[in-house]
C-alpha cells in the first residue's frame, strides 16, 4: 500500500504559503509507516518545532489501474474519508531552501492520519463535499471539493500515468487554507459532510 499526496490543490492554500498555483497536480509520496494508528495520539516528533495540520479528503483505491482515462476514474474508488497530512514546516522550509527533497518533513512516522471511510454513494456528488477540521472545539479549516484545482477523477488519471494504482492505495487530495501549528494538549476532530471521521489528541 502506498500513500500518494497532492500539494497546492487549493488556490488559497498555495497563496498562504507563498507558493505558485500549479498547472498540473503536484505529487509526492508518504511511506506506509506514516499511517497513524487509530487508537493512539499523535506524538510530536523531536526533530521539529513547527508541525502543521493539513486537512484533506482521502480516496481509497479499490481496483488495480494504470493509465486510467479521466472518464473512467470514478470506477476506481468507492469510499472517501478525511485525513491529516502532518508537515514539519520548519524542516520542510530548510530542505526547500537547500533545493533538497522534503520527504523527511512529510513522510515521518504517524504523519498521515486517516479517518473512517464513507461510501461514495452517500454523497450527491464527489465534486461538492464540504469538510472541516476542529482544534479544541474551534473550526480552524473548512473546505469543499468543488474548490479543488484538480478534481478527484483528474488526480487519479494523472497519478496513474506514473504509478500503478493498487487496491488499498490512499490518495490525499490536497488541503484548503487555514493550516496551522499543533502543540501538546491539542485535540483535533475531522468532519466529512458534517459527519465526524476522526478525533485524537496531540502529545
Amino acid at each position: 500500500m502506498k500513500i500518494i499526496c497532492i500539494g497546492r490543490n487549493y488556490t488559497e492554500h498555495a497563496a498562504e504559503l507563498n507558493n505558485p498555483v500549479p498547472k498540473e497536480p503536484v505529487v509526492f509520496l508518504k511511506p506506509e509507516t506514516a499511517i497513524k494508528l487509530p487508537k493512539l495520539p499523535f506524538f510530536l516528533p523531536d526533530f521539529s518545532e513547527d508541525v502543521h495540520y493539513e486537512l484533506e479528503v482521502v480516496v481509497r483505491i479499490n481496483r488495480l489501474g494504470k493509465n486510467i482515462q479521466e472518464q473512467f476514474a470514478h470506477k476506481y474508488y468507492e469510499e472517501l474519508s478525511v485525513g491529516i497530512d502532518f508537515t514539519a514546516r520548519d524542516l520542510q522550509n530548510e530542505l526547500k531552501q537547500k533545493g533538497l527533497p522534503w520527504e523527511k518533513a512529510k513522510g515521518f512516522d504517524s504523519s498521515a492520519v486517516v479517518g473512517h471511510f464513507i461510501a461514495k454513494s452517500k454523497f450527491n456528488s464527489v465534486q461538492d463535499i464540504p469538510f472541516s477540521l476542529e482544534k479544541n472545539g474551534t473550526t480552524v479549516q473548512q473546505g469543499n471539493t468543488k474548490d479543488m484545482l484538480f478534481g478527484i477523477d483528474q488526480i487519479i488519471s494523472h497519478i496513474s500515468k506514473y504509478f500503478t494504482l493498487k487496491i488499498g492505495d490512499l490518495i490525499y487530495t490536497g488541503t484548503p487554507s487555514g493550516v496551522g501549528k499543533v502543540v501538546a494538549g491539542d485535540v483535533l476532530s475531522g468532519y466529512l459532510d458534517g459527519v465526524k471521521s476522526f478525533e485524537f489528541a496531540v502529545k
